[in-house]
């Protein structure tokens, strides 16, 4: 496909990407090789130096791993994209591809607890400093900033609670101060919200979650400017957290259908948590698509729709919650997410249980938080399994 043709998101999640082999086979070609064979030494050399377009090495080319980054640009409105071996990976990759020493970060104290721990302990010790403001109040990542900052980073929706940060507004924030604005759109995919087309200037995937969709392979991708993303390319060729062929293979199948998958997702998770608002138990429910949600309005202006999470806070602190987790028969307890299967976990002893209790409730997140990844199962079937422990 031209990279050009008119085409409709979900039909270039289905199109983008493929270059046939000789064979003139119909669907991606998977490439399990680790190394690519070259006709001369001329040829050999010309490739490894860049100036001779080619697959040179498994850790950092591959014709399978090619086709998902070139699908996944285009579906996120990306010049360059970097595939990983997991999404932790790709935020890894992208600090270690754009940072040094004494350079300083400001970013969301809404994440993911790995990032969390990426952030303010591992990359610490590199002399990366991270200042952690909140999701939603653009003056104090304005405030936050300073002379070295390079980076501003935010997840949104977050995870767990969903909150949601303005992109523009913290678009225009880094680019007055001369950085770099980078989203984590897991929650999203380009299907409900293209961050680059806010303003930012680096989109991150954990691909493991619904570009797969079905619970199957780990795989990140780091999307931008050929300009910004070339840094993050050194880094992976060098470093090597890399993508296998297979994982990006079985990507490219779920892509296929993204679209249908996060318009099933959100209009599920927007029925469990109307469904959730009226149960006596709960006593908060976090859901972009709800009018209750702080940042309903902006959730509507910036996504399509809200998304497959849903969470929400228990009354009884965490023996409720956990008796809810271990009341259902049909929900699977495990923390990943964007899978076709309903998922549940408490966060704070498990996706946030490394980081420490202020950082925790900095965040927002308390003992009687729960948050459910809506899968494609009956709604009805989703909500009888969720009775059981919401029962006075």
């Amino acid at each position: 496909m031209n990279e050009h043709d008119d085409y409709e998101l979900e039909t270039l999640a289905i199109r983008a990407g493929i270059e046939r082999s000789q064979f003139n086979e119909h669907s991606e070609a998977l490439y399990l090789t680790s190394s690519f064979i070259f006709g001369s030494a001329a040829d050999a050399a010309a490739t490894f130096s860049g100036q001779k377009p080619g697959n040179i090495y498994g850790r950092f080319t591959n014709p399978t791993v090619t086709a998902f980054q070139q699908r996944l640009a285009v579906l996120e409105g990306a010049e360059s994209c970097v595939a990983t071996s997991s999404g932790m990976s790709a935020i890894l990759a992208t600090v270690m591809g754009l940072l040094s020493a004494g350079d300083h970060i400001v970013s969301s104290q809404s994440l993911f607890g790995s990032t969390v721990q990426l952030f303010g302990n591992i990359m610490k010790r590199f002399g990366v400093e991270t200042t952690f403001v909140s999701q939603t109040d653009v003056a104090a990542w304005r405030a936050a900033l300073k002379p070295n900052t390079k980076l501003l980073f935010a997840e949104t929706p977050s995870n767990p609670l969903t909150e949601i940060c303005d992109i523009a507004a913290l678009a225009k924030v880094a680019h007055d101060a001369g950085a770099l604005l980078a989203v984590d759109n897991c929650f999203c995919t380009p299907i409900l919200q293209r961050p680059l087309d806010l303003g930012a200037d680096i989109v991150i995937h954990s691909a493991t979650k619904y570009l797969d969709g079905q619970g199957r392979v780990l795989g990140g991708a780091v999307l931008g400017s050929k300009e910004v993303i070339d840094p993050v390319y050194v880094f992976l060729r060098t470093a090597g957290p890399t993508m296998s062929a297979f994982n990006a293979w079985i990507f490219l199948k779920g892509m296929e259908t993204l679209k249908l998958r996060m318009e099933a997702h959100s209009r599920s998770a927007l029925e469990l948590a109307l469904w959730l608002e009226q149960q006596p138990q709960v006593e908060r429910v976090y859901y972009p698509g709800l009018p209750s949600h702080p940042q309903y309005t902006l959730a509507k202006h910036q996504q399509k729709t809200g998304g497959g999470i849903v969470a929400f806070d228990v009354k009884g602190g965490k023996d409720a919650a956990w008796r809810v987790v271990d009341s259902t028969q049909m929900i699977s307890i495990t923390a990943n997410l964007g899978d076709t299967k309903t998922t549940i976990t408490h966060p704070a002893t498990t996706t946030h249980g490394r980081i420490t209790p202020e950082q925790r409730a900095a965040a927002g997140i308390g003992d009687g938080l729960l948050r459910v990844a809506v899968g494609l199962e009956a709604i009805g079937d989703i909500q009888g399994d969720l009775a059981r422990g919401l029962k006075p």
